[in-house]
């Protein structure tokens, strides 16, 4: 609903009252889901540009250079409330959302992921949501051809009234030849097609916006929209064909507030008008609210020159879609929607359109930082416990229901990273954050999240390109939540900045909070990044090679899956030095190293998992805190001869074995059989009855 302030403030300026349509169209595209009305300002201060930033933030999607003669199209959302009320279609459809964001720039959808928050699996309804959340990703990224190549699983007991859903799309597209949402002139004809307009998802943007109650399965379902990925396939290939016409002027998706956002949204520069009893239906009796707000998923809207239309038409009929000649542009800067003659909605499109007043919060910092705790628990029990934590255990429950292969494109998905083959290089992706530990501290957490991902990349040897971003929170009406955006989207910038990684593009999804939980989420800013180097597939290091650790250690075991586990608490995380990220990917890229982890979640014993098929390890000192500190900054290494390396610290630690986990410690030695592990592996399958 418009808050009391907004209506004072439009009607204002508009001497008059409100329209039953223009105050939905108010209601939606002034919500937070759409306006960014509390982190427009923040968002500003995020470096956009780049030597190969074609086009930045503000589209459906941003294109950055790849080669010379390829670009990449990216884009990120999130499906977060969908979801919770129904998982199946609300992840379906968030696939489907972000697919078109692609395909509206005129690029083909090559890659996908999907990092996922999840509560407590142990509760049943959480393992409810999880299924069906993995099944609508797989099943509508396998009906349409786009292959899941990478996502993240985090298991928290505070998502447990609200899981996050961000899916991440990457398209294939030249630099040259692209589209843009934005239209070109007056008197072209705005072309809707697709499929027909219903009255699911009405509604979706503002629902976006609030938190989620008790009722909200029941009350809400009418604003989750249902997909269908067979319609979404055809959908891809007439706009492709069409796109190669060349006469396709102008693009977007319908998403977030249907027909009303795409259509203002798109003519903001100059004007439309529409004609809403002009698009094609699959329900009678809709009057003008529903048509113009719902959210009915696999349509697009076109700007195409009178002269064009027919053309154009001809090759979405071919594919066995409708399409409906809606309106036009017009040359005054108003947004004019007609219903059976009669004038409906007539703003200025500039007030709907960018006109949001800010909306500005107090923040207020917060220290929840403990002492450290040794934790009672044995080394033995420890490693098992944190293997067994669904963070790192075993995740092909989950990633065997994506297909990887489709398109032939994919090269690796193991490791921390993803390498497709692309235009004779490899395309590189990374996602995910680490959620506890930018609770504890917001800042340098956010920054973490943006290393380790390009620690995953440079494992494999790439470099990044650019960076997305979903950034999730909790109401920002909460004091110490708007301090955790406020810092996390610092310490996203300076890192970038740090890097050299341009932000170009994301989205915020707040209000994740649950009356019927009592909880809200932790910060959650969660980032996809695109990255370049040569093709290469991940490889497990081999038994008898050194296994040794680069870079700095620091005691830092607070916000780890150690502290999750025991509440041992224990120092947060600190803005790492990034000179080593250099370092591995040289290593890597020569052969000196043959295969390397970032030490992050689960720290040491996790990567030991990732990269060996076993290893016999030395620690001295406090071995809880040596073992499971996630102090960045580090990398888990193997090779066969001791690489020279300058500006870095390499401490070695033991070798790969066959298998097993043996740990020498200053007091005793451990041993961590394979059966052990694979069965402390395997608690997600376990927990999932399969």
């Amino acid at each position: 609903m418009l808050s009391p302030r907004d209506i004072e403030y439009i009607e204002g300026c508009l001497k008059r009252p409100l329209s039953a349509l223009e105050n939905a169209c108010f209601e939606n595209l002034w919500s937070e889901h759409c306006s960014y009305r509390s982190t427009k300002p923040l968002l500003k201060t995020l470096p956009t540009e780049g030597e190969n930033v074609i086009l930045g933030p503000g589209d459906d999607a941003a294109i950055v250079r790849f080669s010379e003669g390829k670009a990449i199209a990216i884009g990120m959302e999130s499906h977060n409330h969908p979801s919770y009320v129904d998982p199946y279609d609300g992840a379906a459809t968030g696939v489907g959302g972000i697919v078109r964001d692609i395909i509206s720039m005129g690029a083909t959808p090559i890659a996908l992921m999907d990092p996922l928050y999840f509560g407590d699996l142990s509760e049943e309804k959480n393992r409810y949501l999880f299924e069906h959340v993995v099944q609508g990703v797989g099943d509508y990224g396998n009906c349409i051809g786009v292959p899941v190549v990478r996502g993240e699983l985090t298991f928290n007991r505070d998502y447990g009234g609200n899981p996050l859903v961000n899916v991440v799309c990457v398209g294939e597209v030249s630099p040259d030849n692209f589209l843009t949402a934005r239209v070109k002139g007056p008197k072209n004809r705005l072309i809707l097609y697709g499929a027909s307009t219903g009255r699911d998802g009405l509604g979706g943007a503002s629902f976006a916006s609030r938190d989620l109650s008790e009722e909200s399965e029941a009350e809400d379902r009418p604003a989750v929209q249902v997909g269908d990925p067979y319609t979404e396939k055809l959908l891809i290939d007439a706009t492709l064909e069409m796109e190669k016409t060349g006469k396709i002027l102008s693009c977007r998706d319908l998403g977030a507030a249907g027909l009303a956002g795409a259509s203002s949204e798109m003519s903001s520069t100059f004007g439309a008008r529409i004609a809403a009893d002009r698009v094609h239906l699959r329900e009678g009796g809709m009057n003008e609210v529903e048509i113009m707000l719902a959210e009915s998923q696999e349509r697009m809207l076109m700007e195409v020159s009178p002269d064009d239309v027919d053309e154009l038409t001809a090759i979405i009929e071919k594919y066995d879609l409708k399409w409906s000649d809606i309106g036009e542009v017009t040359k005054e800067n108003r947004y004019i929607v007609t219903f059976h003659g009669k004038v409906v909605c007539d703003l200025p499109v500039d007030l709907l359109v960018g006109g949001t007043p800010d909306e500005k919060w107090p923040a207020k910092p917060y220290d929840i930082e403990k002492s450290y705790s040794k934790p009672e628990s044995d080394i033995k029990e420890l490693v098992l416990k944190v293997l067994a934590h669904p963070d790192i255990a075993d995740k092909s429950w989950a990633y065997s229901q994506y297909d990887h292969d489709v398109q032939l494109r994919t090269v690796s998905t193991a490791g921390g990273a993803a390498c497709l083959r692309y235009d004779g290089k490899g395309l590189f992706l990374s996602c995910g954050c680490s959620p506890e530990r930018i609770r504890l501290k917001p800042y340098e957490g956010t920054a973490e999240t943006v290393y380790e991902n390009a620690a995953n990349l440079a494992c494999l040897g790439a470099e990044p390109l650019c960076v997305v971003n979903c950034l999730n929170f909790a109401s920002p009406v909460h004091e110490e939540i708007f301090w955790q955006i406020s810092e996390s989207v610092r310490g996203m910038g300076d890192l970038c900045r740090t890097l050299g990684i341009p932000v170009v593009g994301g989205n915020v999804s707040l209000y994740n909070e649950s009356d019927e939980f009592g909880t809200s989420i932790p910060p959650t800013p969660c980032i996809g990044m695109a990255g370049r180097g040569e093709v290469r597939k991940f490889t497990m290091a081999s038994p008898g090679m050194t296994l040794a650790v680069a870079g700095e250690f620091r005691d830092e075991t607070g916000g780890s899956i150690l502290d999750y586990i025991t509440g041992c608490g224990g120092k947060g995380p600190e803005v790492p030095d990034v000179k080593i990220l250099e370092e591995i990917r040289n290593m890597i890229n020569t052969g000196a190293i043959y295969s390397a982890s970032d030490i992050s979640k689960g720290g040491i014993p996790a990567s030991i998992i990732e990269i060996c098929p076993g290893a016999d390890i030395t620690i001295s000192g406090d071995a809880a805190v040596q073992l499971f500190s996630e102090s960045s900054g580090r990398f888990l290494i193997a090779y066969d001869k001791t690489p020279e390396c300058t500006g870095i610290k390499l401490h070695e630690i033991g070798k790969v074995c066959e298998e097993g986990l043996i740990i020498r410690t200053d007091d005793s030695v451990i041993s961590v059989s394979k059966d052990e592990i694979e069965t402390a592996l395997s608690s997600i399958t376990s927990l999932m009855k399969f």
